[in-house]
């Protein structure tokens, strides 16, 4: 009798958002292509979650109040178990520092700007998902 192969979990995403209106959005949508999505309104809880889930994938704000995703993003990778984690930052401010953008870089965010589409976000958690493996 041939046993048939465990079916895989399905991958853990990460949503940090202050705005709870994004990430119910983001989670609904990416829970409707079969991943599991955890979400946090503060980069804290988003650090919290990220030590104990330890989700394949981060999407994650950048302009938070408290502690932004740059904040969030350097507390991540100081983590010893959290320094491949692929991360993105998803932001509406199409102005940003060249200096912060290429600390994003040096730790490893991609950048995408808001508003992220379905298909967008897709494709984004996708690329995320690959290069964690």
């Amino acid at each position: 009798m041939n046993a048939s192969p465990e079916p895989s979990a399905p991958r853990t995403i990460l949503i940090v958002d202050d705005d709870p209106g994004v990430t119910e959005t983001f989670q609904r949508m990416l829970a409707m292509e079969g991943y599991r999505v955890l979400t946090a309104l503060t980069a804290a809880a988003g650090l919290k979650t990220a030590e104990t889930a330890h989700p394949h994938a981060i999407i994650l704000d950048l302009r938070m109040p408290l502690a932004d995703g740059l904040q969030f993003l350097r507390m991540l990778r100081s983590k010893p178990n959290q320094v491949d984690t692929p991360v993105a930052i998803v932001t509406g401010d199409y102005f940003l520092d060249d200096k912060v953008s290429a600390e994003l870089r040096s730790l490893g965010a991609d950048v995408r700007f808001k508003p992220l589409w379905l298909d967008d976000l897709v494709s984004l958690a996708r690329k995320l998902l690959k290069s964690s493996n």
